[in-house]
């Protein structure tokens, strides 16, 4: 029986399968990098435990991925599982999430994994390993391509004026927020990146907008060129995420302007990663 989670800064997917799909569940993200253990540990014995009750036995393995495990931030995040479920240290998996979009994208083939959800990330895979990264610095300093770039890029649009006032005035309308409360929300609310990335949701419905359309193009092709290009190979591209998978028609419209093939596109990196563990069998 294996207990697999795949961990974004929004929201996390938990299966339980013991060869198929035996239970899923939803608890919000889990990230070390932006949150203390004490609050990592209430997330999941308030989300999650209960649901697992009597539903697990003492030889559980667990396989977590997640934005922010780090391969410094393994270790805490390995010990903290172990402690909550009561497992030994061989039962626990931890990898990061960009391991997890390699792993569901490109199975055992030489690609580009990518993950466009919330944050943004990359990588080069051999098949087996991540074999080359380029840094995404986080939201603040790139994440280029992410919900969190776009939102930033939407909002700061609206308000210098690059984008039509009509765009403005529709988003503080449906939204029901002023100026003043959307600079509050980013400055001195925590998770800023979670309500950037929630700009995504206005653009996603309004997206026939040609001035959306082109602000998406825009966020893609800056996640092109600081991201992919650099790895100076022209392998196939797979996506993983929420950006990735409301936008696929104009991703795949810049990675071809790019000189890229997309392989594959995904919502969640879960399923490809049940696949591995009782498919494929390595």
């Amino acid at each position: 029986m294996r207990l697999i989670a795949d961990s974004g800064s929004t929201k996390t997917d938990w299966l339980l399968a013991e060869g198929s799909v035996l239970s899923a569940w939803k608890t919000q993200g889990i990230n070390p990098c932006h949150q203390q253990p004490a609050t990592i540990r209430h997330i999941l014995q308030t989300e999650l435990l209960p649901f697992l009750k009597g539903k697990t036995t003492p030889e559980l393995w667990l396989s977590f991925y997640g934005s922010g495990c780090t391969a410094g931030l393994v270790p805490d995040m390995k010990a903290l599982l172990a402690d909550v479920f009561h497992l030994p240290d061989g039962q626990i998996e931890v990898a990061g999430d960009l391991l997890a979009a390699a792993r569901a994208v490109c199975g055992h083939e030489e690609g580009i994994a990518c993950i466009l959800g919330t944050g943004a990330n990359s990588c080069v895979y051999d098949g087996q390993n991540i074999v080359n990264n380029t840094p995404p610095l986080g939201y603040i300093l790139g994440d280029e391509g992410s919900g969190a770039a776009l939102g930033k890029r939407f909002l700061n649009g609206i308000f210098k004026g690059s984008l039509p006032p009509f765009v403005r005035d529709l988003y503080l309308k449906e939204t029901e927020q002023s100026y003043e409360d959307i600079i509050h929300r980013v400055y001195s609310e925590p998770l800023a990146n979670r309500y950037l990335a929630s700009v995504a949701l206005f653009i996603g419905r309004h997206q026939d907008e040609k001035c959306l359309q082109q602000l998406v193009k825009d966020n893609f092709s800056d996640f092109i060129r600081r991201n992919i290009q650099p790895y100076k190979q022209r392998l196939s591209i797979g996506f993983v995420g929420s950006i990735a998978h409301a936008f696929a028609p104009l991703l795949i419209e810049v990675c071809h302007e790019s000189g890229y093939e997309v392989s594959r596109i995904e919502k969640r990196p879960i399923e490809g990663l049940l696949q591995r563990y009782y498919v494929d069998g390595r």
